[in-house]
């Protein structure tokens, strides 16, 4: 079951939750979820500067609020609140939103970006696109996953690696990992690499501990 299924899907509802919380009609349904994946593209996007780890969005009537995982938050808030003033124009602008008051940023600040599934993923992908040796890049990466107070982590990557003719898969584990337990609050993030040989695939899981169900 653990290589079949997304392990936080496996979880929703359980120890973890939805990135997307609302409820509509038949009608508005694909809208609504267009909308979704419009924002998350253009927020990951614009807001790579500030360590953006997750988006999460929640809609009531008429209401739209938009919540921000980051590592840096100062960067987003930026001097008295400009930066935040900024991306909700740049939002109300590409959503077409005419009441500011329909929209809410939400900056929430990430305790560590090493315990981040997605940062840890991207940034080894960014690295891998710098040709630097993947073994080395994964061993790093773990280090740090595992000094911020992880239980177990496991780093995968596939594809041509170093520019070798013939794909192949690495991976790297340590700790404890059990994807079977509904109990293991893991962490998943899956970002591709572009390299000169092609696409070069990468898998993070991190394991943060146990939650009470």
């Amino acid at each position: 079951m653990g290589q079949k299924i997304h392990p936080i899907g496996f979880r929703l509802g359980v120890g973890a939750s939805w990135q997307s919380r609302w409820f509509t009609t038949d009608s508005k349904y694909r809208i609504f979820l267009a909308e979704d994946i419009k924002i998350r593209e253009l927020l990951m996007k614009k807001l790579r500067p500030t360590g953006i780890g997750s988006v999460e969005i929640e809609r009531s009537i008429n209401k739209l609020k938009v919540i921000l995982f980051v590592s840096r938050p100062g960067v987003l808030i930026g001097r008295g609140g400009a930066g935040l003033t900024e991306l909700k124009k740049f939002l109300l602008k590409e959503l077409n939103i005419k009441e500011e008051n329909n929209l809410e940023i939400a900056p929430m600040e990430l305790k560590s970006a090493d315990l981040s599934a997605y940062l840890v993923a991207q940034s080894v992908a960014e690295q891998l696109i710098k040709r630097l040796p993947a073994q080395r890049l994964m061993n790093q990466a773990m280090d740090r996953v595992m000094r911020a107070g992880a239980k177990g982590a496991r780093i995968v990557i596939s594809g041509r690696i170093g520019g070798a003719e013939i794909a192949r898969r690495e991976w790297k584990a340590q700790g404890n990992m059990p994807l079977h337990t509904l109990r293991a609050n893991i962490d998943f993030a899956a970002y591709p690499a572009l390299t000169k040989s092609g696409f070069v695939g990468v898998k993070v899981w991190i394991n943060k501990g146990e939650v009470e169900i």
